[in-house]
C-alpha cells in the first residue's frame, strides 16, 4: 500500500514533496530479518516509495526475477528491494536499499517512530 504521512496534532497530510510518499507492507514477523523486526509493529513496516536509483517510484509487488519471494519493485529500471531485509536490492541497478521508516503503537495507533534510515531516492531522473 502507498501512503502519506499525516501530522498527528495538524491533521496536515504531508504529501507535497513525493518524497514522502512510503511503501506500507504487513508481513509474518518471523519472516522479518532482526534489524527490519526491530521497527516494525506486528510485522507492518514501511520504506520510502521512492527507487535509490533514479528516483523513480517503487509501484509494484511482484515474484521476484532472482527468487521465489515478492518482491518491491521499480518498473522503471527494475530494481527490487526485499523489504524482509531492510529492503536491501536483490536485483537491478539500485546502489542502495530503500530507506526505512521506524514504525511505533501510539495510543492504538500506527505512528512514525523517527525520521527515514537511509537516504530517501536517488539520482533525478533526467
Amino acid at each position: 500500500m502507498h501512503a502519506w504521512p499525516k501530522d498527528p496534532n495538524t491533521s496536515v497530510v504531508r504529501s507535497a514533496s513525493r518524497l514522502n510518499e512510503i511503501l506500507i507492507i504487513r508481513l509474518d514477523p518471523a519472516e522479518l530479518d532482526e534489524k527490519t523486526r526491530a521497527r516494525a509493529v506486528d510485522g507492518i513496516i514501511a520504506y520510502s516509495a521512492i527507487c535509490s536509483h533514479a528516483g523513480c517510484p517503487v509501484t509494484a509487488w511482484v515474484k521476484s526475477d532472482v527468487g521465489d519471494k515478492e518482491v518491491f519493485k521499480c518498473m522503471c529500471h527494475n530494481s527490487e528491494y526485499d523489504p524482509r531485509s531492510g529492503a536491501q536490492v536483490v536485483f537491478g541497478p539500485a546502489p542502495r536499499r530503500l530507506a526505512a521508516l521506524p514504525l511505533a503503537l501510539a495510543d492504538g495507533s500506527l505512528s512514525v517512530a523517527g525520521n527515514f534510515m537511509g537516504k530517501v531516492g536517488g539520482a533525478q531522473p533526467g
